[in-house]
C-alpha cells in the first residue's frame, strides 16, 4: 500500500510541476509561443506497416544527437517541460533515445515515449526507467494482429507484463494508445479492460485519413479499409458511450468525455469549432530540426522555422487552421484545448496521480 501511494503522489506531483507551472507561465506570457508540449521526431523509419500511418518513410534519415540535445535546451528555455519522442518507431535507435530520455530528465523534462513495442525488452524497459523516463504510450489497436493492423497486444505480451511489473520501482506511468477503426471495434473494448485490470491508462484516437493538402507521395495505402462506415456509425456510438461511462467510474483515460463525445459527430464529418493551440502551445521538431504545428500539417509545405528560430506567424497560422480545423479530431490537440483552463487542471494532475 505505501509503495502505491508513494507512486500515485510522485506522479501527482510530477503532473503538477510539468504541466501546471509552466501551464501558469503561458498564461502570463499569452502572446509568445510558450509549448506546453513538444513532439520530437527522431525517425521517419519504423519496423512495421500500419496502414493509417503516413507519417513513416524508411527512405528519409533520422535525427542526430546534435539536433535532439539543441531541441531540449531551446524547447527548456520557452518553459515547455514536456517532451515526447516520436517516430516512426523510436526504438528503431534505442541506445540513441536513452541518450535523449537521459539528457532530457535531467534537464527537468517530463519525457515520455510512444512505441509499438515490439522493439521494447526487459534491458531497454530497465535502462529507460533508471534514465528517468516518465511515461511510456504503447500503441496497440488489437489483441492479435489483423490486416493493416500490425500494433497488437499479444506479440508483445512478455514486453507489457515486465513493463507493468517494473512501473512502480521506476516511476513511470503507462498507457494504451488505441486507434478506433473499422475492423478492430470489439478490441477496443478488450484493451480498456485489460487497461483497467492492470492499473494502466488508455488513449483513443478516431481513424481518419490524412487531410489532402499535406504532401505524402510515400503513403502507400491511400484505399485503405480502416476507415469507419456508415452502417457501423451506431455500434462506434456504443463503444464511445461505452467508454464514457467507464470513465465516469473513475477509469483513467487521457482524452477528456468531450472529446470522446465529439468523436461521434466527427466520424459523420461534422467538427464543431474547437480553440486549437497548435504552434502557440504545442508543436513538433522533425528530425532536421525544422518545425510544424501539428501532426496533419507535419508535410505541409511552409516555412514554420528552426529549433530556436520559430516561425509561427499568428495570421498563417490563423488561415491554416481555417481550412484543417474541419477535417481534425487531433487526441493530442483537443486534450490541450479542454484543459487549458484553470477549472480543468485539478483533474489534469488527478489523472497522473491515478495512474498505477
Amino acid at each position: 500500500m505505501f509503495e502505491k501511494l508513494h507512486y500515485k503522489g510522485r506522479n501527482g506531483l510530477r503532473g503538477f510541476r510539468r504541466w501546471v507551472i509552466p501551464y501558469l507561465a503561458s498564461r502570463f506570457h499569452g502572446e509568445q509561443f510558450r509549448p506546453l508540449l513538444c513532439y520530437l521526431y527522431t525517425d521517419w523509419q519504423c519496423n512495421i506497416d500500419c496502414h493509417y500511418c503516413f507519417q513513416y518513410d524508411n527512405d528519409r534519415p533520422g535525427m542526430t544527437l546534435e539536433t535532439a540535445r539543441s531541441s531540449m535546451d531551446w524547447l527548456k528555455a520557452t518553459g515547455c517541460r514536456v517532451l515526447a519522442i516520436m517516430g516512426g518507431e523510436p526504438l528503431v535507435r534505442k541506445d540513441f533515445i536513452l541518450e535523449l530520455i537521459g539528457y532530457g530528465s535531467r534537464n527537468d523534462f517530463f519525457v515520455y515515449l510512444p512505441t509499438n513495442g515490439y522493439l521494447m525488452d526487459r534491458e531497454f524497459i530497465d535502462e529507460a526507467g533508471r534514465a528517468g523516463l516518465a511515461a511510456i504510450n504503447l500503441a496497440v489497436d488489437c489483441i492479435t494482429p489483423r490486416k493493416g493492423l500490425p500494433k497488437a497486444l499479444l506479440p508483445i505480451e512478455p514486453q507489457f507484463r515486465y513493463l507493468v511489473r517494473q512501473q512502480k520501482k521506476h516511476d513511470f506511468i503507462i498507457f494504451f494508445n488505441i486507434n478506433i477503426c473499422r475492423t478492430n471495434l470489439k478490441d477496443v473494448r478488450l484493451l480498456t479492460e485489460i487497461a483497467r485490470q492492470n492499473g494502466i491508462g488508455t488513449d483513443y484516437h478516431l481513424n481518419e485519413a490524412p487531410q489532402q493538402m499535406a504532401d505524402i507521395n510515400h503513403y502507400k495505402h491511400r484505399e485503405n479499409d480502416l476507415s469507419i462506415l456508415p452502417e457501423q456509425y451506431d455500434e462506434v456510438d456504443m463503444l464511445l458511450d461505452w467508454i464514457i461511462e467507464k470513465q465516469r467510474e473513475g477509469w483513467c483515460m487521457v482524452n477528456s468525455i468531450e472529446h470522446l463525445q465529439t468523436m461521434k459527430d466527427r466520424m459523420r464529418g461534422t467538427i464543431h469549432p474547437w480553440n486549437c493551440r497548435a504552434g502557440h502551445n504545442g508543436a513538433l521538431i522533425r528530425p532536421d530540426g525544422s518545425l510544424s504545428p501539428c501532426f496533419d500539417l507535419i508535410d505541409y509545405d511552409h516555412d514554420w522555422g528552426r529549433i530556436g528560430e520559430p516561425h509561427f506567424d499568428k495570421e498563417a497560422l490563423k488561415a491554416i487552421k481555417k481550412q484543417c480545423i474541419p477535417y481534425c479530431s487531433s487526441t493530442c490537440f483537443h486534450t490541450m484545448d479542454f484543459y487549458y483552463n484553470l477549472r480543468a487542471i485539478p483533474q489534469w494532475v488527478a489523472k497522473h496521480a491515478m495512474m498505477g
